[in-house]
């Protein structure tokens, strides 16, 4: 399975944008897909999580009423719509995914990685 993000920017504090994941190659059944992301200087961290099949979610405390991760099956896209946005959102996003499990938030259940795409937010 290959992961490719898009839709990172520059925006300023309180705007939105939207990223988009998509992914070729076959999926197995679950298919569990998230959002982390790494600020510099920091930690990769957890931001989003979906299971493919069923469409449950579950988001970082930090993201929680403010971003909002879904997926399009007949696209095989999974997004995420960032609102509000805050200059400490500002980090290198990457969608990541693995086949079944459960809604993981640690960076080493997932065994699929895109390659990143940079948010920066501006005060």
């Amino acid at each position: 399975v290959q992961l490719q993000a898009s839709g990172g920017g520059t925006v300023q504090a309180g705007g939105s944008l939207r990223l988009s994941c998509a992914a070729s190659g076959r999926t197995g059944d679950n298919y569990i897909m998230a959002w982390f992301r790494q600020a510099p200087g920091k930690e990769r961290e957890f931001v989003a999580v979906i299971s493919w099949t069923y469409g449950t979610t579950r988001h970082a405390d930090s993201v929680q009423g403010r971003y909002t991760v879904s997926r399009d099956t007949t696209e095989n896209t999974m997004y995420l719509q960032m609102d509000r946005l805050k200059p400490e959102d500002t980090a290198v996003y990457y969608c990541a995914g693995r086949n079944g499990g459960a809604l993981y938030r640690a960076r080493e259940q997932y065994n699929y990685w895109g390659q990143g795409t940079q948010v920066t937010v501006s005060s």
